[in-house]
């Protein structure tokens, strides 16, 4: 896994998690103990994950959007850290971080077929197109195989689209 967690909290107890989430996940673990350093925190480094004492978030909603609103594409949650074990916190973040990964492929190929949907589309134009041109008897004999060219070169790459 890759990334960098924040967890904001003034509570002693989030030292001893950050030191269990970073040696177990092999992830960098910053602290913010107070609003103030979380929004400077969101503005300066892109998180995956931003874990908020939610007593913080409570007591202070419009900080707690604020910090949404600068967080980018971090997933965030709300945690009392007095009451949730490291193990726990551990486990939530390896989840959140396996579901972003799974996110991001799917994004990955979603947009790989679309592009590759409008190529062929473009291609496929391409080809019929210049093949029709070919047939035409109109066309100069200078140009003919300008066009047979036209014609291969689309093939190949329509080729290589549906590979």
């Amino acid at each position: 896994m890759q990334g960098t967690i924040l967890m904001v909290s003034g509570a002693e107890c989030v030292e001893h998690c950050a030191t269990a989430i970073a040696e177990q996940l092999q992830l960098t673990v910053e602290i913010a103990g107070h609003r103030r350093a979380a929004l400077a925190a969101v503005r300066r480094v892109e998180y995956s994950v931003i874990l908020v004492e939610e007593s913080l978030a409570e007591s202070d909603p419009a900080w707690a959007d604020l910090l949404a609103q600068n967080a980018g594409f971090a997933l965030s949650m709300q945690i009392n850290f007095a009451t949730t074990g490291c193990a726990r916190l551990v486990r939530e973040v390896r989840s959140m971080l396996l579901r972003r990964e799974h996110d991001r492929v799917l994004a990955r190929q979603s947009a790989v077929t679309a592009l590759q949907s409008e190529l062929k589309s473009s291609v496929t134009g391409l080809l019929l197109h210049s093949e029709l041109a070919l047939r035409e008897p109109s066309v100069p004999a200078a140009l003919a195989p300008k066009l047979r060219h036209l014609v291969e070169l689309a093939g190949v790459i329509r080729q290589q689209l549906h590979a």
